[in-house]
């Protein structure tokens, strides 16, 4: 019996505990189009409450610092992004821009090649940082 109850209560509770997860990403994502950044930020954090692994709300994150002109917390978020999912194109394409903006040409160049190597959205962005990263590394 005992079993039983602890089953039932599982299954009254999880689907709440989903719809909470993925309630908070969605709040965020509209409160960021709102320019609320403040509050979208606090959305954001609270999905990665429950759930540490949510590489878009760090993407968001990094973005909301991005808006907000906050270099390091925005890297760092992006780095989670990319620790979390190697492949995720907006994360190292926007890293790669980040570190070309603080005139490390190498890290860009080197960000760059590597999206480069997985492109399937970002190929035509790629090739425009490029040649950016080209023309400020010869000033």
């Amino acid at each position: 019996m005992k079993k039983f109850l602890h089953i039932f209560f599982l299954i009254l509770f999880f689907p709440n505990v989903l719809f909470a997860k993925s309630e908070y990403f969605n709040q965020g994502v509209k409160l960021f189009n709102k320019d609320k950044f403040e509050d979208a930020k606090f959305k954001f954090e609270q999905d990665i409450v429950f759930n540490p692994k949510s590489e878009l709300s760090y993407l968001y994150l990094s973005k909301i610092f991005n808006k907000q002109e906050k270099r390091n917390l925005e890297e760092q978020n992006l780095k989670t992004v990319m620790l979390l999912n190697p492949k995720n194109e907006e994360a190292i394409y926007n890293l790669a821009k980040l570190k070309l903006k603080s005139s490390d040409y190498n890290k860009s160049k080197e960000l760059n090649n590597r999206l480069k190597s997985i492109c399937s959205n970002f190929c035509g962005k790629s090739e425009k940082l490029r040649v950016e990263i080209e023309n400020l590394s010869k000033k």
